[in-house]
């Protein structure tokens, strides 16, 4: 349903792509797009009042007085999911509108527009348009339009890594190797360096691929971590992750706050030159033009250091722990249990896990503040401008466990990992009006669109017809739009594994027999294996929403749900596996293949037969052998 102001939306048998018009038709907004990192929704108050009624989450205290003004201000999604719950893949889906099974992008894959089914993204699109275009913070899109070469699909580009950490600016920064141990990508050669208030920094060995720390490095570590109150993830297997702790830096000087410093920085400068805190000199947004702005934070994503001002107030608040029990690892297929051996955190004693999940709500908190800012800034400037202004906040690329399933990670099919929020304010309310709820099934493909109409492009014309999203406009104003499940796929820690969701299951299943990223010749070989194998060589999960919306007890073994299981598996499998479906080698130009052999699979119907469904309130499931 959606609340406050709108009615149930008619399930409609076509999907429809609209495009609304939130301004005049010749008037082009400025538009700014914010992305989190591993945000939680439940650490935003208004969310949990939309939600539960409360403005608590269901562990705690949480603070959002800023996000929660910007909710007021205009529509917010409560029922918004990613199409792949890692940064790369999920940005990749949002920057360009598309499932990763149609971008080809499964994982941490550097893209590029070389291959001839690649369209463009939303920034070259509005560029296109006519907007000055910048991306400032965290990118993690991965798309170039060359191979091997940089990405330019911004007209400016500040990344939070290169132009900030690398040049000495922020609290802690973390560099090293990479390779895979045990299937996991892990830092092998690191360091870690602590930038001091007073300009010092202190720089020493985190982990070595060939042997363990000496005494001497063991020591300068060891000190540093006590000297912040550092928590590592030292029931995982990248026991270097870190969990809690607090900034070394006070909050003005962290690298969440020098990126919307940066943010502010480049709108003060409209059409003129001016010098990055890195030193480098750079060229401001021309004046003339509408800017579009993705504004990317780091934070709540690890290390997770909020500022000291910000963890003091959280330090004594009372907590509730996920709950969790080892018999839902025993009901984990493997690809689950791998996700979870990879992530758990059960193992840490209570009192660290408290300090997890309370130095992530102040870290969230911080956010909160920050935002709040960038807001501020860009308002002052599209009225400086005389022009429209469109904010579209995306509540995490993916969302965090902490402590359900048994982790602290995100990865998963489970809730927790997917799904966030979406909160869209315009400076005209004809389209988003302020104080809206609405909690229709959205998805991360529905961004592209909604920036693109949002900027009076009409995304009807067959120059669009690759977008797999809706403009959420069409949803906030029930143009006969709804979808009955989201869906998405991912190929990282355990493998190619889809999901998808619906009001009641959750389902989710291996798609392909190995996880190494596509290559010549082996693109949509054998693409019908997940249908047609063993169900146990599929590691099917389902859980039953209506009786477990918690995602404690997979059912999809039991002799009640079996066949279940078995009609989710082949809807699912032939939406990723045979709807459009494609495998590029992305070192190469134009090597790809597209799989088709289930066009139209995408109905955007759950039409599952009663004698399937078994009656809610079954707590005991017989398994069934196979």
């Amino acid at each position: 349903m959606i609340k406050t102001t709108i009615s149930k939306i008619a399930f409609v048998t076509t999907l429809v792509v609209s495009s609304t018009y939130s301004f005049a038709q010749n008037e082009q907004p400025n538009i700014l797009w914010i992305i989190t990192d591993d945000h939680r929704p439940d650490s935003v108050q208004a969310y949990n009042r939309a939600t539960t009624g409360k403005s608590e989450s269901a562990l705690g205290y949480v603070s959002s007085p800023n996000i929660d003004k910007l909710a007021a201000e205009g529509v917010m999604f409560t029922r918004a999911y990613n199409n792949s719950p890692a940064c790369g893949p999920s940005r990749t889906s949002m920057h360009t509108g598309r499932y990763p099974f149609r971008n080809g992008k499964y994982a941490w894959e550097h893209t590029h527009q070389e291959a001839d089914f690649t369209r463009p993204a939303v920034s070259q699109s509005l560029r296109d348009a006519g907007y000055n275009t910048a991306i400032i913070g965290k990118h993690h899109h991965g798309i170039s339009e060359k191979l091997g070469e940089p990405s330019t699909i911004f007209d400016f580009a500040l990344e939070y890594n290169r132009d900030l950490h690398r040049a000495g600016l922020g609290g802690l920064y973390s560099t090293g190797s990479h390779g895979l141990t045990d299937g996991v990508l892990l830092r092998q050669d690191a360091t870690e360096t602590v930038f001091y208030p007073d300009g010092t920094k202190k720089q020493y060995v985190l982990s070595k691929a060939d042997r363990n720390l000496s005494a001497e490095e063991e020591a300068i570590k060891t000190s540093v971590e006590d000297e912040f109150d550092i928590l590592r993830a030292y029931t995982r297997i990248n026991t270097g992750l870190i969990l809690g702790g607090v900034n070394p830096q006070p909050a003005d000087k962290t690298v969440d706050a020098l990126i919307v410093e940066e943010f502010e920085n480049h709108l003060a400068n409209a059409s003129q030159s001016y010098t990055t805190l890195a030193g480098k000199k750079v060229n401001g947004p021309d004046a003339s033009k509408p800017v579009f702005v993705n504004l990317g934070f780091h934070l709540p994503h690890t290390p997770v250091l909020p500022p000291k001002s910000y963890r003091d107030k959280f330090k004594d608040q009372p907590y509730k722990l996920p709950e969790f029990s080892a018999e839902e690892v025993g009901s984990f297929p493997t690809q689950l249990q791998q996700i979870y051996n990879e992530s758990k955190t059960d193992g840490m004693t209570e009192q660290d896990k408290l300090q997890a999940v309370r130095d992530y709500y102040a870290f969230t908190a911080f956010g909160d503040a920050l935002i709040g800012e960038a807001v501020d800034a860009f308002k002052a400037y599209s009225a400086k401008q005389n022009r429209e202004y469109l904010i579209v906040f995306t509540v995490g690329d993916h969302g965090w466990h902490l402590g359900e399933q048994g982790m602290m990670a995100k990865f998963g099919p489970w809730k927790q990992s997917l799904n966030g929020a979406v909160i869209v304010v315009s400076s005209d309310k004809k389209t988003y009006p302020a104080g809206k709820v609405v909690d229709e099934l959205v998805e991360y493909v529905d961004l592209a669109p909604t920036l693109l109409a949002g900027a009076n492009i009409d995304i009807r014309t067959a120059q669009y017809d690759y977008l797999d999203g809706v403009d959420l406009a069409s949803i906030a104003k029930d143009e006969g739009f709804s979808r009955e499940y989201i869906l998405g796929e991912m190929n990282l820690v355990s493998g190619h594994r889809a999901y998808l969701r619906t009001e009641n299951f959750a389902f989710s299943m291996r798609t392909r027999d190995r996880r190494e990223p596509a290559t010549t010749p082996y693109l949509n070989d054998d693409i019908t294996w997940a249908l047609t194998a063993h169900p146990l060589k599929v590691d099917l999960a389902l859980y039953d929403l209506r009786v477990d919306p918690l995602e404690r007890q997979n059912v999809a073994y039991t002799v009640e749900y079996l066949k279940l299981a078995e009609w989710f598996r082949q809807k699912l499998g032939r939406i990723v596996l045979g709807d459009g479906r494609v495998e590029m080698d992305w070192n190469t130009v134009n090597n790809y293949n597209i799989s088709n052999f289930a066009d139209g699979a995408d109905d955007k119907k759950i039409n599952i037969p009663n004698d399937l469904i078994p009656q809610p309130g079954v707590t005991n499931p017989q398994r069934f052998n196979l």
